[in-house]
């Protein structure tokens, strides 16, 4: 029942006018470069949101233990009070990856995020309650709270696991690679200082060669499976990157870095050696 039940929700068309104003309104307000690097998480090496969310939730569910004894209920209020007030930085992080997904993805997402603003709805009408000496409808409230982030824990729970939302696209093609080093050609037919498209397999690489040193990742861009072959080059030398042409997302040729989002994961990179003028790669 439930598994039918998110196959319609990732086919709801008719959230799509609501997501996509959503989705315009999250994109016009986070503009700066910079905001959008640090919500996305670009300098944590994952996506920000869920570790975010760690504070508003570890609060609610210590909360709820606690009120069920009235020596613990003063604390209660003190750590729904921190849930509230920490909440708004998660959402925040969330809505701005959720802006950057595909429209199923969004699908779930709109549901997740309205959930979760109920139940912070109904976690602020808990502390109203508590603070204005109606202690027992606070505590009633601060429990339907629980239950409606629990059903939103599981959307999220979905979006991320079942949908991928949020997760390293390009690390599964790791697992299609030999452990044992392979050719992709000759060191003298790679260019110097401009990346390369070349094939381990069935898996496409972005092999990049200054001088002598050549590094190798995957070519499929960790945000959504972008071409970054396709992509256009930045700076020049170890600081050269390829920006993603899907979406923006920028990483250091030299080692795989996420300089610039929407993706937060850096993109995975493969051991390489030249033998015999032969470059050769391999899996981490």
């Amino acid at each position: 029942m439930l598994r039918q039940l998110l196959t319609k929700l990732e086919q709801a068309r008719a959230l799509d006018g609501v997501s996509d104003k959503l989705q315009g309104l999250v994109q016009a307000v986070a503009r700066p470069e910079g905001l959008r690097d640090l919500l996305h998480g670009v300098w944590l090496g994952h996506p920000l949101h869920p570790a975010l969310v760690q504070v508003p939730v570890g609060a609610f569910l210590s909360a709820a233990v606690l009120d069920l004894t009235p020596a613990g209920r003063r604390a209660a209020t003190t750590l729904i009070t921190v849930g509230v007030a920490s909440a708004p930085a998660a959402a925040a992080a969330g809505l701005l990856d959720w802006s950057e997904m595909t429209p199923d993805r969004r699908r779930v997402g709109l549901v997740h995020a309205a959930a979760n603003a109920l139940s912070l709805g109904l976690y602020t009408a808990s502390l109203v309650a508590r603070f204005t000496g109606r202690p027992a409808r606070g505590r009633a409230l601060a429990y339907a709270g629980l239950s409606v982030a629990g059903a939103s824990a599981y959307l999220g729970g979905h979006l991320s696991y079942a949908q991928g939302g949020g997760m390293n696209q390009a690390s599964p093609e790791i697992s299609q690679l030999s452990e044992d080093w392979v050719s992709i050609g000759s060191l003298a037919s790679l260019p110097d200082g401009k990346p390369a498209v070349r094939k381990a397999g069935d898996v496409p690489l972005l092999i990049y060669r200054t001088g002598p040193r050549v590094t190798a990742m995957i070519e499929r861009c960790a945000h959504e499976t972008g071409p970054l072959g396709e992509g256009s080059i930045v700076g020049s030398g170890r600081d050269a990157c390829v920006v993603c042409p899907w979406h923006g997302s920028t990483f250091r040729l030299a080692d795989g870095i996420v300089v610039h989002g929407p993706a937060a994961n850096d993109q995975p990179m493969l051991r390489t050696r030249i033998r015999d003028g032969a470059v050769e790669v391999a899996a981490p």
